[in-house]
């Protein structure tokens, strides 16, 4: 990573956003790369099961803070009237843990006394059009995480509307409905996806059926997509005014945050070393113990989604599990095992494989061992037979690089040793510009042999072993060789590295609160149960900013009749080739979702190429 040339800007700073489930998980992040990680606090998290306790806020931002990296934390939960006192007091005591940003959904917190701490708005406040995103930064928010679903061109045009620090998520698992739009889980199981309890019906097999009961396609997960992975877009995101990039997944194991992470670290990377007008967000360089590979990690297949447009195959429809990389065919069914053809791959005992049955069930097995050819299995598998494909969906080997310490992140350090008065002075300026100083009192003895002194000089001062530095150039400014003992070095070193430690620590400035303008409108002056207004609090901001009307939010309970539960991006019609704007003559029919004993229509909004999912709240 490059030296800071412009600190205060933060349009020429690229920042690697990483997911943390609980403080372990939140280290190794770091450690492989990223700039900042998010992660929940104690409460109102929107991932109920990724909680985390304020004493270990505290450890991370200590620990990020380190190498200027930042933690924000998910406090991205609608709230009850009940909830609020409470709420507001804990925003407080994440500052005080150190963290530096809070992601928020429910704008009645920002009626409330809050800390002043950054505000970044979360995925799930819809934003999608340069009118919100420059809403939401004009009342205070510094970073505004935009819908997954938008093009290149739209983020474009709400870059240039628009100088808040512009978030996308680039990796990892995708909602189909746009975010903060879904309320299908509270209408059957009472289970808010907007309170972080989601029951993630969309990854559910379900069948779809004219209303006359016939069905067109059945048993299949026809709401679930695969997994993002904009790998190959990040310069064009760089491009359109994206800033921030973030890998989802609060929720996935230590294997897939170190894998995912130092795979974008080193894309990101690879661009910032091409280009001269970009920094990193944070200092360090890493290295890592094994070749990050995101097809080795948790994946439902990938998409870059609609960034480049609307295409087939973005969905998921066989399994929502992860299927893995596919090695062959089977060849030959033996006794105890298979043998298949296919690219030449090593495969480790331990290893885990899968294949799809006849009627499209994924199954795993285990792999024994391999003779030969053979892939001996630790059962015998029915429904395995020749020409079935076989994934792998465990690569031992890679797993257990993983299970061990995989990355080294160290910055870079510049070290001037010169005479002064007193003796010698040893100064470290880091890859940030940070500087600091520390002397030895000692006489300048002339060295006798001023070749070998010169160079234990180097050596010693260079042996930053289990520091967070690495040297990068090592001058010595004496007007003759002089004879300075190992130790003396070794203790002059010592010092110095504490110092710029303590320098550091110093000079970290967690970013300040945006300062919101006076009689800003918001974009819409009447706001529907999807307005998303759970409590007084957010009422009164809504009025204060000119909404006349206001229905309480889906978890008020209060939308009996039909309503749209989810809005999607996704069309079942497109994806099914039954579209009649894509096939020439084809008639538009009223369709249906069957989901175990619940049934949901379709409407189709054309203009926006949108589908809703129409159903009523479960009594």
């Amino acid at each position: 990573m490059h030296q800071n040339k412009h600190p205060l800007s933060h349009n020429n700073r690229l920042e690697l956003l990483a997911p943390a489930k609980n403080l372990a998980y939140g280290i190794e992040a770091i450690n492989h790369g990223a700039d900042a990680v998010y992660m929940g606090g104690p409460a109102f998290g929107a991932r109920s099961a990724a909680g985390n306790s304020l004493e270990d806020i505290e450890a991370l931002a200590r620990h990020a803070h380190r190498f200027g990296a930042q933690v924000f934390v998910a406090f991205n939960t609608l709230l009850h009237d009940h909830e609020l006192e409470q709420a507001r007091r804990l925003t407080h005591q994440i500052y005080e843990a150190g963290a530096d940003a809070l992601i928020v959904q429910d704008m009645g917190l920002l009626a409330l006394d809050l800390p002043p701490i950054a505000l970044h708005a979360s995925t799930q406040t819809d934003n999608r059009t340069p009118e919100k995103v420059k809403f939401l930064q004009d009342v205070g928010f510094s970073q505004v995480v935009l819908a997954r679903e938008l093009s290149l061109a739209q983020i474009r045009e709400i870059s240039a509307a628009t100088n808040v620090q512009l978030e996308f998520f680039i990796h990892g698992a995708l909602c189909v409905s746009y975010s903060g739009q879904c309320n299908i889980s509270h209408a059957r199981t009472g289970r808010s996806a907007n309170r972080g309890e989601c029951a993630q019906l969309c990854r559910l097999p379900c069948s779809l059926q004219k209303p006359d009961g016939e069905v067109l396609v059945a048993d299949s997960h026809l709401l679930s997509l695969k997994d993002m992975d904009q790998t190959d877009n990040l310069e064009a995101l760089i491009e359109a005014g994206i800033r921030s990039f973030k890998i989802e997944g609060r929720l996935k194991g230590l294997d897939y945050v170190k894998n995912v992470t130092a795979w974008y670290r080193k894309k990101l990377d690879a661009i910032l070393d091409s280009r001269s007008d970009l920094v990193a967000a944070s200092a360090g360089r890493c290295s890592y113990s094994f070749e990050p590979d995101p097809k080795k990690s948790f994946n439902r297949g990938s998409t870059d989604y609609f960034l480049n447009g609307r295409q087939q195959g973005i969905d998921s429809t066989k399994s929502p599990k992860y299927v893995g990389e596919p090695l062959g065919r089977v060849t030959r069914v033996t006794k105890d095992g298979i043998e298949i053809d296919g690219k030449q791959v090593t495969l480790n005992n331990g290893d885990g494989l899968g294949f799809f049955k006849s009627n499209n069930e994924l199954v795993g097995m285990r792999l024994n061992k391999v003779e030969g050819k053979q892939l001996l299995l630790s059962e015998r598998m029915p429904g395995l037979k020749v020409g079935t494909e076989i994934y792998r969906n465990h690569d031992q080997a890679f797993s257990k690089m993983l299970e061990k310490v995989s990355a080294d992140r160290r910055i870079r350090v510049d070290m001037v040793l010169a005479e002064c008065e007193e003796g010698l002075c040893l100064t470290l300026t880091d890859e940030q510009g940070i500087s600091a100083a520390v002397t030895l009192p000692c006489d300048k003895q002339p060295a006798d042999n001023p070749e070998r002194a010169l160079q234990q000089a180097r050596d010693q001062l260079g042996k930053l072993g289990n520091t967070l530095f690495v040297a990068r150039k090592i001058e010595l400014a004496f007007t003759y060789p002089l004879f300075i003992a190992a130790s003396q070095l070794n203790g002059l070193r010592r010092d110095g590295i504490a110092a710029l430690e303590v320098a550091r620590v110093a000079s970290y400035q967690r970013p300040e609160r945006r300062i919101a303008l006076r009689d800003i409108s918001y974009p819409q002056h009447r706001l529907s149960y999807l307005g998303n207004v759970l409590n007084s609090a957010a009422e009164k901001f809504f009025h204060e900013h000119g909404v006349e009307r206001i229905a309480p939010a889906y978890e008020a309970n209060k939308e009996e009749r039909e309503v749209v539960l989810m809005i999607t991006k996704h069309c079942i019609r497109y994806s099914q080739n039954l579209c009649p704007n894509e096939v020439p003559g084809l008639k538009a029919e009223p369709l249906e979702l069957k989901m175990g004993k619940d049934t949901f229509r379709l409407r189709f909004d054309c203009n926006r190429c949108e589908m809703h999912v129409m159903g009523s709240l479960k009594k």
